[in-house]
């Protein structure tokens, strides 16, 4: 069968870039009525990874749905990026992958094979994960999309969440920034293979090591970075824990390649919805290179998380996971006027 479609010439964006604006997707949210239950510990009040639903005394539910179209033209790595992130959600709040189900759109004009290459692709890396999948839903769409619904388990008092973050907290982010960046260059065949072969590895890389990692050590709150740029997901943990995030500009781990990209101008279009969204939350000091700009604002796709600890077990969780992508990028201050602030340099 023929399998050489190229599955990116069918989207006009890709990945987590692919996501409603955020200010217009709270311009409706903010304003639905919010659904009450003594079980449900975490819902999407707190713009939290993953809702929490309490099974017993003990146990809770851990439970996310993500989907997207393309990144990649490779159908079983699509299938692959796409599971990864789904299952980072669950990742991002401290649980364990049990179970998931397909989400897929598929176009009629495509051959059978490509939906079997991105099936298997996402099998890879929930079996990876330890978890399993029992069916899903699929329907036909002009757009290809696929993700996953994940349900996690985990002790109670175990969970971490968004809004836990304390003043005197590292902060680490555990992959390269600039994903966004290298597949829009990547899509107008723009971007170098070194650049391509580390974003497609950070996409595909499981979060797993890092939350086993982490768990060795105290978490006061963790989220991920996806497609509302690591300056978005930091400003929504700043705004639930109440206190404010300096990042060094400087610091930041990123993808081979990204930054020379941005500044030959391949920008996703999420990246200035983002900004448009976070123009009165987030500051950066003067001097700062747009290029960087870019790269604090890009969408993310299956993107690193981001965990606030105490400073001395944040450089000793650094130093377990032994990795250059993961970097001790900032830390948490008193709240001030800005929720978010990007300096040259911390002191």
């Amino acid at each position: 069968m023929k399998t050489d479609v190229k599955l990116t010439s069918m989207v006009k964006t890709s990945g987590c870039a692919a996501k409603l604006p955020p200010e217009k997707l709270h311009r409706v949210i903010d304003n639905l009525p919010l659904m009450k239950s003594d079980k449900l510990l975490e819902g999407f009040e707190s713009a939290d990874d993953a809702l929490v639903y309490q099974v017993t005394d003990d146990i809770v539910s851990v439970q996310t749905v993500d989907f997207f179209p393309p990144m990649v033209d490779d159908p079983f790595i699509f299938g692959e990026v796409a599971a990864a992130n789904a299952l980072s959600d669950v990742y991002a709040m401290g649980g364990e992958p049990a179970v998931a189900m397909n989400l897929l759109c598929f176009p009629s004009c495509l051959e059978l094979d490509v939906m079997d290459k991105i099936l298997r692709g996402g099998i890879a890396k929930v079996k990876e994960a330890g978890a399993v999948i029992a069916g899903g839903h699929t329907i036909a769409d002009p757009t290809p999309k696929y993700g996953l619904c994940v349900t996690g388990y985990m002790k109670k008092d175990e969970v971490w969440s968004n809004s836990g973050a304390r003043c005197g907290d590292a902060v680490v982010l555990t992959k390269a920034l600039g994903v966004g960046i290298v597949n829009t260059a990547a899509k107008g065949g723009e971007a170098t293979q070194n650049s391509i072969d580390a974003a497609v590895d950070s996409m595909t890389r499981l979060n797993r090591l890092a939350r086993d990692t982490a768990r060795r050590y105290t978490v006061h709150a963790a989220t991920d970075v996806t497609g509302f740029s690591l300056a978005g997901h930091s400003q929504e943990c700043a705004a639930a824990s109440g206190v404010t995030i300096e990042f060094d500009i400087n610091s930041l781990p990123i993808i081979e390649g990204a930054r020379e990209l941005a500044t030959f101008g391949f920008i996703p279009e999420g990246r200035y919805t983002n900004e448009d969204y976070l123009f009165d939350k987030v500051f950066f000091e003067e001097g700062i290179a747009q290029d960087l700009i870019d790269i604090a604002f890009d969408p993310q796709t299956s993107g690193g998380l981001l965990l606030f600890m105490p400073e001395a077990e944040a450089q000793a969780f650094v130093r377990a996971m032994d990795k250059p992508y993961c970097k001790l990028i900032g830390r948490v201050v008193p709240k001030a006027e800005r929720d978010v602030i990007f300096r040259k340099t911390l002191r």
